[in-house]
This record gives C-alpha cells, sequence and structure tokens, in this order.
C-alpha cells in the first residue's frame, strides 16, 4: 500500500471561524509537525468568491509534505469544510481528525479513510520483478 488518506467533511461548524484567513493558515501551517510529517513549503491559502454562487465562497489551502499534502476547503456560508489528509505514511488519525474538530466545533462530521496505491511496490526489488513479469506476459500475448 502506498498510504492511507483521511477525508473529513464536517457540518455545522460557525462562519466566524471557517472565514478566517490566519487561522486556517495557522492550522495547515501546525498540521505536519503535530502528525510527525515534514512540511516542505508555507501553506498557501486564499480566498475565493469568484464562483457562480455566491454563497459559495471560502478560504481554501494547501500545505505540501514530504509525505504528500494536507488540504483544507471551507463553505463559511454553510458552515460546511473538508479535509483531506494524504501521506505516504501511516498517520495518526484519530489526532488529525480530533485538530480539525477541536478547532472548527462542527454539530456533525464524516469521516473516511481510502488506502490508497494498494499494489504501489515499496521496494525497488518488487517493482523491478512486477515490471519483468508483466512485460514477460505481454510478450507472450504478441
Amino acid at each position: 500500500m502506498f498510504g492511507p488518506h483521511l477525508l473529513l467533511e464536517a457540518y455545522g461548524a460557525t462562519k466566524q471561524k471557517l472565514s478566517d484567513i490566519a487561522l486556517i493558515s495557522d492550522l495547515l501551517d501546525k498540521y505536519p509537525e503535530k502528525l510527525a510529517m515534514h512540511k516542505i513549503m508555507p501553506p498557501y491559502v486564499f480566498k475565493y468568491d469568484s464562483g457562480t454562487i455566491k454563497e459559495d465562497w471560502g478560504i481554501s489551502g494547501i500545505v505540501l509534505i514530504a509525505e504528500s499534502h494536507i488540504a483544507l476547503h471551507t463553505f463559511p456560508e454553510k458552515g460546511f469544510f473538508t479535509l483531506d489528509i494524504f501521506s505516504c505514511k501511516d498517520f495518526d488519525v484519530r489526532s488529525a481528525v480530533d485538530i480539525a474538530l477541536d478547532i472548527f466545533e462542527p454539530a456533525n462530521f464524516e469521516e473516511m479513510v481510502v488506502n490508497r496505491g494498494r499494489e504501489f511496490p515499496k521496494s525497488i526489488g518488487r517493482a523491478v520483478k512486477i515490471v519483468s513479469q508483466e512485460r514477460k506476459r505481454m510478450a507472450a500475448v504478441k
């Protein structure tokens, strides 16, 4: 397996917190260290309000980590936010969820973890073996 991908959707958070660009930037800046991950760039956070549905404005942010990424999207008028954390190594999912819930205090939430890259070879030896087998199979088909 390549790694876990946490998908968190939360409802009923306050407009004030969901529209606070400094709060979201600070959260994304500190998240990697709290999850024993390694930030490779500062968070990029911005307000989005150019859509066709006026009340769908919000704050979006991402921080790239050596392990992959952490992304957050808020919809203040609807009290809704999404959080994605994708990592090539295991991380404490419960802690990751609790950090967001403690900050935004939603009324309810849903979380899901998807194990991505189930057949991803983590070693060069395995990759060589898989490619070699695939090439032999393709040669036999021709």
